[in-house]
């Protein structure tokens, strides 16, 4: 009976997961939600310091289709966010995130949009980018975008935002507790302290796991090319077997009008 080969979506998820947690990201931590299953992931971003969102501690998901790298992940913040390019389900607006399609009604360059050299590294980075400096131009959260605006424009003065964003921060701070985790509040923690590889060895099992699966394929090519040189020698013939921007366009007419 022929193996299965394992999916390229798999490994090229298992590589991206391996590199991830040896050489992890400033400010995340990456785990499965399950250990069999590569497609989910959860991330744990801590907010950056010297930023409104230092000390939070936010928990998202990052599902990735079978067809990965050729097709975007999604990412869903599972902690509330008030943020321009953050849907109130928790679903991030972001071009790097929307599939490779032409579509010029959207305002998006295909440059913008998902490629398959993307990788989660540059979606982690321009997700943290994101919520430091939001697109307000077409927003997934008119309200909050408005607000922002005002905040920025009256350079701190307008406080509502800066508000909103202390409050959902402080109440991460319970979460963390639950999960055993200290936030970093100095740019010394952020940058030292999430430097950690992961402890969990099922990845480990996945990646020797898979890197088996290859050898094994690798292992039966080589056979059915030995099968087939024999055959073609003996008069028989073997069976033949391949810039980041942050536009966004709700389905609501007026996702897209804001106040000047």
């Amino acid at each position: 009976m022929a193996h299965q080969a394992t999916p390229s979506s798999q490994k090229a998820l298992m590589m991206e997961l391996k590199s991830l947690q040896e050489q992890p990201l400033e400010g995340f931590r990456i785990t499965l939600v399950t250990e069999s299953d590569l497609y989910n992931w959860q991330v744990a971003i801590f907010g950056p310091p010297n930023t409104l969102y230092e000390g939070g501690y936010f928990k998202a998901h990052i599902k990735f289709p079978v067809d990965y790298p050729y097709s975007p992940p999604t990412f869903r913040f599972l902690t509330k966010m008030w943020h321009p390019n953050i849907y109130e389900n928790g679903d991030v607006c972001i071009s790097i995130l929307h599939p490779p399609v032409d579509d010029p009604q959207s305002g998006e360059l295909p440059s913008e949009r998902w490629n398959p050299t993307q990788n989660v590294r540059t979606i982690l980075l321009s997700v943290i980018s994101l919520l430091n400096e939001p697109n307000t131009f077409s927003p997934a959260n008119v309200d909050a975008s408005v607000m922002f605006r005002k905040w920025r424009d009256s350079k701190g003065k307008d406080k509502e935002y800066a508000e909103i964003i202390r409050k959902q921060v402080l109440s991460t701070a319970a979460e963390a507790e639950r999960d055993g985790v200290k936030v970093p509040t100095t740019l010394a923690e952020y940058c030292v302290q999430t430097r950690v590889p992961s402890q969990d060895s099922s990845s480990d099992l996945l990646y020797d796991d898979l890197y088996d699966d290859d050898m094994e394929q690798e292992d039966e090519e080589d056979d059915d090319s030995e099968l087939e040189s024999v055959g073609e020698a003996g008069g028989f013939s073997g069976v033949e077997d391949g810039g980041m921007s942050t536009r966004c366009y709700d389905d609501q007419d007026d996702s897209g009008n804001e106040e000047s």
